[in-house]
């Protein structure tokens, strides 16, 4: 999961909001909503970070409609999340589709917190939270430790670890090289897209950055 730092709303959701009789259901331009999301988020979903796009997306209320209808035309509450196994049993859903009208602790968009570092990937690709209601919309809300999942995420960290131990074979990292890649790996690229899972790789190249005092 990656901070999303939330940008200007459309002005057609701005103006829609103004009328007396608007909802979510009579916004007429939500595709200039899922065009601002994606940008925004740099085409990776808000939970999983795998691969969105205009036909393959969901529009989620991070505070569900059902509780909190105040919020559903609020631009800050609402992200871009992938489809996550729509239409599959509840077990192999993931993301918005698993959590539905589930509220969660955890706040991609939250200005005073960095849910960064709430979240732990682990070697073999899980991820978990050391605190626990964050760690249970992870792992259940979410299913973000489906297996197919996991299996990207551990290719990703595969990836980053077999490139370094290919540049230094004494596994001595330069830490300059370290944080040039955790510069690269963090900036869209110039089709305003983020590579798929890959804060599962600025993770764990951070975790190898040695703090100079």
């Amino acid at each position: 999961m990656r901070k999303i730092i939330k940008q200007s709303e459309p002005i057609s959701l701005a103006e829609h909001r103004s009328k007396t009789y608007a909802d979510y259901d009579n916004y007429p331009e939500k595709d200039k909503l899922r065009e601002s999301l994606l940008e925004e988020q740099g085409y990776i979903c808000c939970y999983c970070m795998s691969r969105i796009t205009m036909g393959k997306m969901k529009i989620e209320h991070l505070k569900p409609q059902s509780k909190y209808k105040c919020l559903q035309l609020d631009y800050k509450n609402l992200l871009g999340s992938c489809k996550g196994n729509e239409g599959a049993r509840p077990q192999r859903q993931h993301c918005d589709t698993k959590k539905g009208q589930t509220e969660i602790t955890i706040n991609p968009t939250e200005e005073n917190q960095n849910c960064e570092k709430l979240i732990i990937y682990s070697s073999t690709g899980e991820i978990y939270s050391p605190t626990e209601s964050i760690n249970y919309d992870l792992d259940k809300t979410l299913n973000l430790n489906l297996d197919s999942l996991i299996t990207k995420r551990k290719n990703e960290l595969d990836l980053i670890t077999e490139h370094l131990k290919k540049k230094f074979p004494d596994r001595i990292w330069d830490q300059t090289y370290l944080q040039e890649l955790i510069n690269q790996l963090s900036a869209k690229n110039e089709y305003g897209f983020y590579s798929e899972y890959f804060q599962v790789a600025i993770s764990y190249l951070q975790s190898q950055v040695i703090e100079i005092a």
